[in-house]
C-alpha cells in the first residue's frame, strides 16, 4: 500500500508542477495586457482583493486551486505582492465554504477541461487561441496532478492505525494541529481534512476540541500547495507564499493560546460537533483575515526583509501613444519618438539582465527578463500600428521620411530584445549543463559587452537629443567592435585546441559574441537613422 501511495504522490506531484507552469505560461500570452488590467480592477485595493479571492474559492471549491493560479499571476507579473496576499487571505474564507456545503466536486471537470484545453492548442491557428488552449490544458492537468495526489492518500483515510494515531494526536491541542497539518498536506485539501474530520465527529471518534485543533491545522497544511507552486518562481511570487504562510501560523498560534475560549465560544454556535467543526473552521479564518488587515503593510515589509532582492517590475503597454493626437502629425511623431525611447531602455536593460544571468547563473532573474522581451514585442506592434495610421494623413516628406525612420529604429530595438533573449537562452544552457568558462573568456566577455553596451547607450543617446556627431562615433565604433569580435573567436577557438575551454563551452562563447556583435549592427541602424543614412 505505501509503494502504491509514494508513487502516486511522485506522479501526482510532477503532473501537478507541470499543469501550473503550462497554465501559467498560456496566461501570460493570451491574456497580457488584458488580464493584467481586469486583476488591478478585481485586485485594486486589498478589500477588493480579498473578496476576488474569496469568490473565486467558492467557485473552484478549492484554496488550494485559488493560491496556484495567485501564484502563477505574480510569477508572471500579473499581480504585485500585496494583490497576491491579500488574494490569498480571501482564498482562506472561501474554502471555509466548502466544510459548510460539502457537496460539489470540482474534479469531474478535469477530463472535460483536458480534452477541450488540447482541442484548442492543438487545432487553433490564432496564437491568442492556442494560448488560451494551453492555458486551459494546464489549468486541467494541475487539477489533474491534485487528483492524483488525493487519490494515492485516499487509504489513509480508511486505515485504521493512521486514524488511530489522528485521534490520539487530537485530544492534545498542539498534537492535533500538527496532525491536521501533516494530513492536509499529504491529501493537498484543508476541504478533505475538514470533511475527514467531520465524519470522525459523527462517529463519536474524536470530540470538539480535538476535532478543531485538527482543523486549525489544516490552515497551515494546506498552504504546502502554494509552496509546491512557488518552487521555480520569482521573488514576488515567493515572497507572497512566504507572507500567507505566516499569516496563517500566526493566527493558529494566537488560536492555541487562546484554545479553550476559542472552543467554549465555538460551542454556542451550533447544537452538534459536526456544525460547531464547521463553524469554527469558518470563524477561525475570517477573524483572522480581519485581523491582519492592519498589519498587512508591516507585514510585507517584514518579508521583504526576510527574503531582500530587487523586483524585476515590468510596466506594461504604451505609455505615451495617445491616437486622440493622430490628427496632429508633427505631435503624433513626438509622442511615438517618446514611447520608442522608453522601448529602447527596456531592450538596453533586458540586455544587461541577459549578461548578468550568464555571469550569475541567477535562474530567478530569467522569467522576469523574459517577460521584457514579450512587452518589447508588444511595444513594437502597437508603436509601428501607430506610425502607420499618422502616415493615413496628409504629411510633409520630412514628416513622412520621420515615420519610415522610427518604424526603422523599433525594427532594430524589437531586433535587440530578440538577441536578449539568445542569451538568456546560451545562460540557461550554460547553467543546465554546469558548463566551465575560463577566467580569460569571461573577462573578454565582460569587455565585449561592455563596448558593445556603450554603442547601444550612446546610439539611444544620439536618437534622443538628434545628434549626429555622438551618432558618427557609434557608426565609427562598430568596426572596432567587428574587428573585436573576430579576434575573440580566435582566441577562443584557440582555448579550445588547447583543451583550456571545452568544446561545448565554447560553442555557447561564440554564439553569445555573435549575438553581441548583431546587437552592436542595430545599434549602428539606430545611429544611421540619426545621421540620415539609413
Amino acid at each position: 500500500m505505501f509503494s502504491t501511495i509514494a508513487l502516486g504522490m511522485i506522479g501526482g506531484l510532477g503532473l501537478f508542477l507541470f499543469g501550473m507552469k503550462t497554465m501559467a505560461s498560456g496566461l501570460q500570452k493570451a491574456a497580457g495586457d488584458r488580464l493584467r488590467r481586469i486583476l488591478e480592477i478585481l485586485t485594486a485595493n486589498p478589500v477588493m482583493a480579498t473578496i476576488t479571492g474569496a469568490l473565486v474559492t467558492i467557485l473552484v471549491q478549492s484554496s488550494s486551486t485559488t493560491n496556484v493560479m495567485v501564484v502563477s499571476f505574480a510569477n508572471s507579473g500579473l499581480m504585485s505582492l500585496s494583490q497576491a496576499l491579500t488574494t490569498m487571505l480571501g482564498a482562506n474564507i472561501g474554502t471555509t465554504f466548502t466544510a459548510q456545503l460539502i457537496s460539489f466536486n470540482i474534479y469531474v471537470i478535469t477530463y472535460p477541461v483536458i480534452g477541450i484545453g488540447s482541442a484548442i492548442h492543438l487545432f487553433s491557428t490564432k496564437r491568442l487561441y492556442k494560448s488560451l488552449g494551453q492555458g486551459v490544458l494546464g489549468f486541467g492537468l494541475l487539477f489533474l496532478g491534485l487528483q492524483i495526489m488525493s487519490d494515492a492518500m485516499y487509504p489513509l483515510r480508511d486505515y485504521p492505525p493512521f486514524i488511530d494515531l489522528l485521534a490520539t494526536f487530537g485530544a492534545i491541542p498542539p498534537l492535533g494541529v500538527l496532525a491536521g497539518a501533516v494530513f492536509t498536506a499529504m491529501i493537498q485539501s484543508s476541504s478533505a481534512t475538514a470533511g475527514v474530520v467531520i465524519a470522525m465527529t459523527l462517529q463519536g471518534v474524536i470530540d470538539t476540541p480535538s476535532a478543531i485543533a485538527i482543523v486549525l491545522g489544516a490552515n497551515i497544511g494546506t498552504s504546502i500547495t502554494a509552496a509546491l507552486a512557488s518552487i521555480g518562481t520569482n521573488l514576488t511570487a515567493r515572497r507572497a507564499v512566504l507572507a500567507i504562510v505566516c499569516v496563517k501560523i500566526s493566527g493558529v498560534l494566537v488560536a492555541l493560546l487562546l484554545f479553550y475560549p476559542f472552543v467554549h465560544f465555538i460551542s454556542f454556535t451550533g447544537s452538534t460537533v459536526t456544525r460547531q467543526v464547521a463553524n469554527a473552521h469558518t470563524i477561525f479564518n475570517v477573524l483572522n483575515v480581519v485581523l491582519f488587515f492592519p498589519f498587512i503593510n508591516p507585514l510585507l515589509r517584514l518579508i521583504t526583509r526576510i527574503l531582500p532582492g530587487e523586483v524585476q517590475a515590468v510596466e506594461s503597454g504604451t505609455k505615451n501613444l495617445n491616437k486622440r493626437l493622430l490628427q496632429s502629425p508633427t505631435a503624433s511623431i513626438g509622442v511615438a519618438r517618446q514611447e520608442l525611447l522608453r522601448m529602447a531602455q527596456i531592450a538596453r536593460e533586458m540586455l544587461h539582465d541577459s549578461i548578468s544571468i550568464f555571469h550569475t547563473n541567477d535562474r530567478g532573474m530569467i522569467e522576469a527578463t523574459l517577460q521584457k522581451e514579450d512587452l518589447i514585442d508588444s511595444l513594437e506592434k502597437e508603436i509601428t500600428s501607430f506610425l502607420a495610421e499618422i502616415g493615413q494623413n496628409s504629411l510633409g516628406q520630412d514628416q513622412a521620411k520621420s515615420i519610415t525612420a522610427l518604424m526603422h529604429v523599433s525594427s532594430d530595438l524589437e531586433r535587440v530584445g530578440d538577441h536578449a533573449e539568445n542569451i538568456i537562452l546560451l545562460g540557461e544552457s550554460k547553467i543546465e549543463d554546469e558548463l566551465v568558462f575560463s577566467d580569460h573568456a569571461m573577462e573578454e566577455l565582460k569587455h565585449f559587452y561592455g563596448l558593445v553596451d556603450e554603442m547601444l547607450k550612446n546610439a539611444i543617446s544620439a536618437f534622443d537629443n538628434e545628434d549626429q556627431s555622438l551618432a558618427r562615433s557609434v557608426i565609427e565604433k562598430s568596426r572596432e567592435v567587428s574587428t573585436l569580435e573576430r579576434n575573440l573567436r580566435k582566441n577562443h577557438i584557440s582555448r579550445i585546441n588547447e583543451k583550456v575551454c571545452i568544446p561545448k563551452s565554447g560553442v555557447i562563447f561564440l554564439d553569445l559574441i555573435s549575438n553581441l556583435n548583431r546587437v552592436a549592427d542595430h545599434s549602428t541602424n539606430l545611429a544611421e537613422v540619426v545621421t540620415g543614412d539609413f
